[in-house]
Parts: C-alpha cells; structure tokens; sequence
C-alpha cells in the first residue's frame, strides 16, 4: 500500500512520539517545509524516527501530485504550503485530511484574506481532524463535514516518572509552602502580564507561597533585571528555558500550574500542552478560558483546577489565593489531572488519523 503524504512545519519533540505511532500504524511520510515555530521546544536535532524530507513550500504541490501517496493529509500553516498540498492532491485525486487548529481566526487584514479561502477548504475536505471538540465545533460551523478528533497528546510515561531530587533546581524559596509555576514564551498572548497584576492583587508572599516564571529569561519585559517582580525578590523568580528533564523536575516542585494566556488579535491558545506535562506531576492547574486545553475539555473547572476568565486578573488573583490555601483541594485536583491526562496519549492522536482515513478508504487498518 502506498504511504501517506503529511504535510506540516516542524516535527517538534513533544510531537514525535505521536507521529512515530501515526507511521506505524498507517505508513506516513513527513514532508516538513519548516518556518517559524510557536512550539516551546526545539525541534529534535538529527534523524527523525519516521519517513520524512524537508521541502520547500512552492515544491509541495509536485509532491502530493506525484501519485506515489494513497492520502494526503496538511496542516493549517503555511501561505503556500497548504494551497499547493491542496491542489497536487487534487491532481492526484486522492483524499485530502485538513488537520486543524483554529478555533477563532485571527483578527488581521492579511487574515480576512485568508479567511475566505480557508472556510472554502473547511467544506471542501474530504475529511477534517482537529485538535479537539472546540476545534471541531469552530470547524463544523464553517462548513466542515467529516470531522475527527485526535486529541493533544505527550509521553505520559516520561512525564509521570519520578524527578530527580539531586537535579531540582532552588528555584522557590525553601520556606515557601505552596509553589506556583508558570511555563511559556514572554509573548503577549500567553497572559504573563495579566498573572503579574494577579499576583499583587492576591497578597500572596512568602512563606504561604511564591512563584517562578519558567521559559521567559532572566528579566522578561516589565520584570526588573534581577529576575523578581515588583519588590518581592524572595517571592516571584525567572527562570531561561529548560530541557524536558529540567522542566519534568519543576513539575514535581510545583504545586500549581498556571496558564493565563489570553485571545489576540492574531492568536488563541489552541492547546496548551505544559497542562499534559503538568497532569501527568499530579499538578492541579489555574487555566484561563482562552486556552484550547480548557474548551477542548481537559481540564475542568473544580474537578482537576481551576478555571478564570481571560484577561480577569482579579478572578486569577482569587484562584491563586484559593489554591495556596486550600491544599486538600490542590490535592484532589491534581489526582483526578493524573487520572483524566492518561486518556491524552500517542495512541490517542494516531487513532483520529487513522478513523479519518478509514472513513476514506484509506486506513491500512480496520477502526
């Protein structure tokens, strides 16, 4: 049987597991045209454990139309990349899966362009995959018809092993009783500057409970160079990026993760996959509404955290407040995250794939 044809930008680390399952259970090829990337992490050095090849966007058009892939499935990204995949398997006369993201378009003139030529791809598919059921909600009320899930997925198994002590780095101050933890980019839209204001606003300090900022440098816009916030330098700390081990041994320190992002112009959390790592720590979380995690249903207001309106720093600023007091309830929501994360795994994410090509034709195995 000829492989599939899977067109995207990178194959980040958090990612490969779950493309390695997709291979083995549907033989896929990866054509990676690259560009800037969104993810947290570097995208793995060296070989990648599956078919692929790096491409050029203009040259995807030739590829989908060679006849050499029994299906071809893209991406949402990329100016070129997804109109030429669409029309070389059109060419081909073959299936074509949109695998998608969005769940709000984003709000700028290039992208009212956009817009209309990606509703027109929404009804066009043969078949759609989403990142879960608030994509596949946005995406049917546009017009998508054949749609499946194939949910946000890490390597539970990495992220549940126990850290390392010896490595757990001093980050919290060793008196404070409840440890905060923010993981992401300084971006605006992750919601940084709304998780400050809260933080004032909550009256929380040393020793009932501190925070660390992870990913956003030593001094981060609005934050003072010597890494604290404000004048609580023993409370609010900055960490660089970490690698997976590093950032694993931060999950088990914390005691609550937090994630306030916040909708853009140009941008909605379509995920949030620090929840899943977070989870698998028995770490209960404090989501904002504008985080796809939250819409897609993982995490659930009172059953395993937490969740404020965006851009609400006094909601944010009383579910902090909540949690660094309550640690009966911190551990029962952390529990119930561990349970609910499991079902969020490789096998999972190649699953949605394959029923989609399976209600094609296309699966090499029955669904």
């Amino acid at each position: 049987m000829k492989p599939v044809l899977f067109v995207t930008s990178h194959a980040p680390p958090e990612r490969i597991g779950a493309v390695g399952a997709l291979h083995e259970r549907e033989l896929v090829h990866f054509a990676l045209f690259g560009g800037r990337s969104k993810h947290g992490a570097d995208e793995q050095p060296g070989d990648l454990p599956f078919p692929h090849s790096r491409v050029k966007q203009s040259h995807l058009a030739a590829l989908a139309a060679s006849g050499d892939y029994r299906a071809v499935v893209c991406s949402t990204g990329g100016r070129v990349a997804l109109p030429a995949a669409w029309s070389g398997a059109r060419r081909a006369r073959v299936p074509l899966i949109l695998w998608s993201s969005l769940w709000a378009h984003p709000r700028t003139a290039a992208h009212a362009v956009s817009y209309l030529a990606l509703r027109r791809l929404y009804r066009s598919a043969d078949a759609v995959v989403t990142y879960g059921p608030h994509v596949s909600a946005y995406v049917r009320a546009r017009g998508a018809r054949n749609v499946h899930v194939a949910p946000q997925s890490v390597d539970n198994g990495f992220w549940s092993a126990p850290a390392q002590a010896i490595e757990l780095a001093p980050a919290w101050p060793a008196e404070s009783r409840t440890n905060f933890l923010f993981v992401g980019r300084p971006d605006r839209e992750k919601g940084l500057r709304v998780l400050l204001m809260a933080w004032r606003a909550s009256g929380l300090s040393v020793p009932t409970a501190a925070l660390v900022l992870v990913g956003v440098g030593s001094a981060p816009p609005g934050i003072p160079a010597d890494g604290a916030v404000g004048s609580a330098a023993d409370e609010t700390r900055c960490v660089g990026r970490l690698n997976a081990r590093q950032l694993r041994n931060f999950y088990a320190a914390a005691d609550v993760l937090v994630v306030p992002s916040i909708p853009t112009r140009t941008f909605r959390e379509p995920w949030g996959l620090v929840i899943n790592e977070a989870m698998n720590q028995h770490v209960p979380i404090i989501a904002s509404d504008a985080v796809g995690a939250v819409a897609g249903g993982l995490v659930r207001d009172g059953h395993n955290g937490l969740v404020v309106r965006a851009s609400d720093s006094q909601a944010l600023a009383a579910a902090l407040r909540k949690l660094a007091l309550d640690g009966r309830l911190r551990s029962q929501l952390g529990r119930a995250g561990a349970r609910d994360v499991l079902a969020y795994n490789h096998e999972a994410w190649a699953s949605g794939f394959s029923r989609a090509l399976h209600s094609l034709g296309a699966s090499r195995i029955g669904c």
